[in-house]
């Protein structure tokens, strides 16, 4: 049996997720709508705009304004490339949520016009859903595990 290898960093935890966005107001209001995100004080750089959000209990996203000099990708599967079909993003990057009232959840998706791909673990405890927001990042919904 191998040795466990030490972490180099202690006390790891996630501090936040940062997206890039050439509308940072558009994301805000998507997460705010979709998730429940409350927008926090955020901080006055000279030499871009952002807006902080904290999902209460969860974790905070920094929205950056989109810098129109680097080359980064808009997502690993932009909504404004060829391939915009949420089918690919269980293998592609993407951020998961759980959520208590998945069918409710996956209904006001539908009824807002999103194309949602739905899929279940192998053992069908945990249901999932598949989305792009606004920019093209992938996002995965889950329910809660079944009994």
């Amino acid at each position: 049996m191998a040795a466990a290898a030490v972490a180099v960093a202690e006390a790891a935890c996630l501090n936040h997720i940062s997206r890039e966005s050439s509308d940072i107001r558009r994301l805000a209001n998507f997460y705010k709508e979709i998730f429940g995100f409350e927008e926090i004080e955020s901080p006055d750089f000279a030499e871009f705009k952002v807006i902080w959000l904290n999902l209460p209990g969860a974790f905070p996203m920094h929205l950056i304004e989109r810098s129109p000099l680097t080359r980064l990708p808009e997502g690993p599967y932009s909504a404004t490339a060829a391939v915009t079909d949420p089918s690919n993003l269980p293998r592609g990057h993407h951020i998961c949520f759980t959520v208590s009232n998945f069918d409710s959840f996956v209904q006001s998706l539908k009824d807002r016009g999103i194309q949602t791909f739905q899929k279940a673990l192998p053992n069908g405890k945990v249901r999932q859903v598949f989305f792009f927001d606004p920019d093209g990042n992938g996002l995965e919904v889950a329910s809660r595990e079944a009994p």
